[in-house]
């Protein structure tokens, strides 16, 4: 009967959407299992704990990755929805600081296993990491050589970030990140510049009290 047909109908598309909102709510519950490991890492690397911090880059790239394989063939509309992108960018920001403070070559969005996009945000939001580092560093008499290292980097991400123009739909609000780089990198030049300049002057009293 036509009644039972439609019904018929109605039952496959109802379990579609079951199982493609049960896709989706474990996608949000892992990007945020994602993000809070992201945090943590970044936590520990500013502590110097990189064993830790490793533990935790390999769990989050774990659930990011397990979400990107569940959902990017068969949901590719919940993939790029923005909630699994902004958990790439966490884990980004996170993989990146670590090999800055660790010392090792920055990995490309391929090693990291993220979108373009997400990784040139996360890359942009690093310079705020690399800014507490520094501070840190100089907070604790520490050497002003390796603040200086990485105000360069810092510098260098902001000279591609800058040449990236392309629309926001595309880059996922690049443009906003890249200002924030930019103010992040103009303070900390002039902290580094003024606590240099500083040393340099008692440096020049020291020596005048011994002539």
């Amino acid at each position: 009967m036509p009644g039972s047909r439609v019904q018929q109908i109605g039952e496959e598309i109802t379990a579609t959407f079951e199982q493609k909102n049960a896709a989706r709510e474990r996608a949000l519950s892992d990007s945020r299992a994602g993000i809070r490991h992201c945090a943590n890492a970044i936590r520990a690397v500013h502590r110097g704990e990189f064993a830790l911090a490793e533990q935790l880059l390999t769990q989050a790239g774990a659930v990011i990755g397990t979400t990107r394989e569940q959902l990017i063939s068969r949901y590719p509309d919940l993939y790029w929805a923005g909630y699994v992108q902004d958990a790439q960018k966490e884990y980004a920001e996170a993989r990146l600081t670590y090999a800055a403070i660790h010392g090792d070559e920055l990995p490309d969005h391929i090693a990291v296993g993220v979108e373009p996009a997400p990784y040139l945000n996360g890359l942009g939001e690093m310079s705020g990491e690399l800014r507490r580092y520094i501070l840190d560093i100089v907070r604790h008499g520490g050497n002003l050589a390796r603040c200086e290292e990485l105000l360069a980097l810092m510098e260098d991400v902001y000279s591609l970030l800058v040449t990236v123009d392309f629309p926001d739909a595309i880059t996922n609000g690049l443009r906003r990140n890249t200002d924030l780089a930019r103010g992040v990198l103009e303070r900390t030049r002039g902290d580094l510049t003024l606590i240099t300049r500083q040393q340099e002057l008692e440096a020049a009293l020291r020596q005048q009290r011994h002539e």
